[in-house]
């Protein structure tokens, strides 16, 4: 591991001090070409091979009170979100590779190792174009939001919805398969199959295994003047399976607990709505979730919403279903003008047209989760809920560098802390470089 990070080290003084320069090489053999802007990338100019080097480094505060500790009191967390060396490319023109390892433990689930962990490493195969066919550790297709960039969602954390379905966009340690393709611009379509770590394996050792479906229609497709649908469905088997079917959301607030760095320890505290830590084998079959999402972008405005909802069956008389649902809302405005970009299926960066004032952009987002459990998990407590407004700002300095802060409020039915807060609050803020 000392070595990888001396190469990350290596890697990220070179990809820092390339962005003072730009230009093209060339030779009398095959044609290379550098860019320099955003990373480092080397390539044939006949785009049969090339390696792009870069990263993103996401550096976090928070400060928050009331519900988010157990106590009440005021507690802070500072950390790394994540701070990605990431390497991907392109060889023998139809193959193409991604490797992004995450020094941080932040961006993945509980338990990560100590010294980081791969987010990705997976090889695609486009020969088939415009089919594309990925191996390896990625995480499955699920909702807008996921398939948006961690750079470039508008919150610095993703809806509190996605907290009910954990499993149907994390890939938790596991590997898939996945294809997926395009018909025009208005048309894409996704079908993975994966099979997830041991954590969540059956009494002989069968990793649990899903499949996820994704579709988008975009009949406006071009930044500033988007309109976009999407379905999203997974499923998993978790027939003689022990696992943990606690569903538990941070409501917005990662500092509670985070998987690697400063946060607020055995005071932070999490909502649960449903669910228990220790579920034995044979108590559950089918867990499955599903998802509508709908975007539409006009100029400097953005809205987008998207509904999920999740239906875990008992396999045992012993037990009862537990339904889980949420949604949120979101409205976005740029304040200097710009559009939020989009490639088909997902938002992409914000460009600043002016260099030296940058791009502000404001944004509200309400979240709303709840889920129903007759296990008595809550004893005399049932259809737990959670309320979270989300009310933020983003400086895009350039291309590279985007400083956030945003205010949470959140507000939570038939739960409470041992204080007996059932409201809480407070700010984070980020400063993120991409390279």
């Amino acid at each position: 591991m000392k070595h990888f990070a001396g190469f990350a080290a290596s890697a990220l003084a070179l990809a820092i001090s390339a962005q003072a320069f730009a230009g093209t090489v060339t030779t009398d053999g095959a044609d290379i070409m550098i860019k320099t802007k955003g990373g480092l990338e080397v390539g044939t100019t006949d785009k049969a091979f090339s390696f792009k080097l870069g990263g993103r480094v996401q550096a976090d505060y928070s400060r928050f009170d009331g519900f988010y500790t157990k106590n009440g009191n005021t507690a802070d967390a500072g950390y790394f979100r994540r701070a990605f060396v990431e390497l991907g490319g392109v060889m023998y023109t139809d193959w193409a590779y991604q490797i992004n390892y995450d020094l941080s433990q932040n961006a993945g689930g509980d338990n990560r190792d100590e010294d980081g962990y791969f987010d990705e490493a997976s090889l695609a195969y486009n020969g088939f174009a415009p089919i594309s066919i990925k191996a390896g550790r990625f995480d499955p297709e699920f909702g807008l939001e996921k398939a948006t960039s961690s750079k470039w969602v508008t919150a610095q954390e993703r809806t509190a919805a996605y907290d009910l379905v954990d499993w149907a966009n994390g890939h938790n340690g596991g590997m898939g398969i996945q294809v997926s393709g395009a018909a025009g611009p208005t048309l894409y379509g996704s079908a993975g199959l994966y099979a997830k770590d041991a954590t969540n394996s059956t009494e002989d050792g069968d990793s649990a295994t899903q499949f996820n479906l994704r579709g988008v229609f975009a009949p406006m497709y071009e930044a500033g003047n988007v309109l976009h649908f999407g379905l999203n469905y997974a499923q998993r088997d978790l027939s003689d399976t022990e696992f943990d079917s606690r569903i538990r959301s941070r409501l917005g607030m990662r500092g509670v607990s985070t998987d690697g760095g400063q946060d607020a320890g055995d005071n932070g505290n999490r909502l649960t709505l449903a669910g228990a830590e220790d579920t034995p084998a044979g108590a559950f079959g089918d867990d499955a979730a599903w998802g509508v999402e709908a975007a539409w972008a006009m100029g400097a405005f953005s809205l987008q919403g998207e509904y999920v909802s999740r239906s875990l069956e008992a396999d045992d008389d012993a037990y009862e279903d537990v339904d889980a649902d949420g949604y949120y809302v979101q409205a976005a405005y740029t304040l200097t003008g710009e559009p939020r970009g989009y490639k088909l299926g997902k938002f992409d960066a914000i460009k600043p047209a002016n260099k030296q004032l940058g791009a502000w952009e404001v944004f509200y987002r309400y979240d709303n989760i709840s889920a129903e459990d007759d296990n008595g998990s809550f004893a005399s407590k049932d259809d737990v809920e959670g309320k979270v407004h989300n009310v933020g700002l983003n400086w895009y300095a350039n291309e590279s560098v985007k400083i956030s802060g945003v205010y949470v409020k959140s507000k939570v039915d038939n739960a409470e802390n041992s204080n007996g807060d059932d409201s809480g609050d407070g700010f984070v803020m980020r400063a993120q470089y991409v390279f």
